[in-house]
């Protein structure tokens, strides 16, 4: 999977956003997205430091935390993008394969007329994988790693949701252009 040209894209256009779900307010009509993006996933320290960045998002302020908290409990969680926005995604393929992509969403709205985007549940998506037991050695094996343990006080406010429309927008691009580029080579 690391390896994969998907994979190595989705990275090098930093489209990997880990995101929390919550509702705006106590009305529970809009959700928002809070979290952050993930960038070079098969760096080690990368993922430590975004691990430290959404510890401290969700643990620095109880408010958030709780609202986060509501928002899980109120939803089972299927993996699929439909469970936090239904409006824009649906866990059933609603367009036909063969026919020319069009722009669906604009601004984290569907447009006119358009289907949703198919995004199915986890379970769906991706077979179990078997993975090699873990080594139980110790893993400290220098001391330099109590550096990440030290709070370096980053400003991110967690608000992604502006970045993931914008995500969702670019990712449509390149369906676009894959799929009609490919479709009419085959004619």
């Amino acid at each position: 999977v690391l390896n994969s040209i998907g994979f190595k894209l989705f990275d090098f256009f930093q489209f990997n956003h880990i995101l929390f779900p919550f509702y705006e307010n106590d009305k529970k009509q809009k959700v928002l997205l809070f979290g952050d993006t993930m960038k070079h996933f098969t760096s080690l320290h990368e993922r430590i430091l975004i691990g430290k960045r959404l510890y401290s998002l969700l643990f620095r302020d109880t408010h958030v935390l709780s609202q986060i908290i509501s928002w899980a409990q109120h939803h089972p969680h299927t993996g699929s993008r439909k469970d936090y926005w239904p409006h824009l995604f649906s866990s059933v393929n609603e367009s036909f394969s063969r026919e020319f992509y069009k722009r669906r969403i604009k601004k984290c709205q569907l447009r006119n007329d358009a289907y949703r985007i198919y995004s199915p549940a986890l379970i769906y998506a991706w077979r179990d994988m078997k993975h090699e037991e873990v080594d139980s050695e110790d893993w400290f094996t220098d001391w330099q790693v109590v550096h990440y343990l030290v709070d370096k006080e980053e400003n991110i406010n967690g608000q992604i949701t502006e970045d993931y429309c914008k995500t969702l927008e670019k990712i449509e691009l390149a369906i676009l252009a894959k799929k009609n580029v490919l479709l009419r080579e085959e004619e």
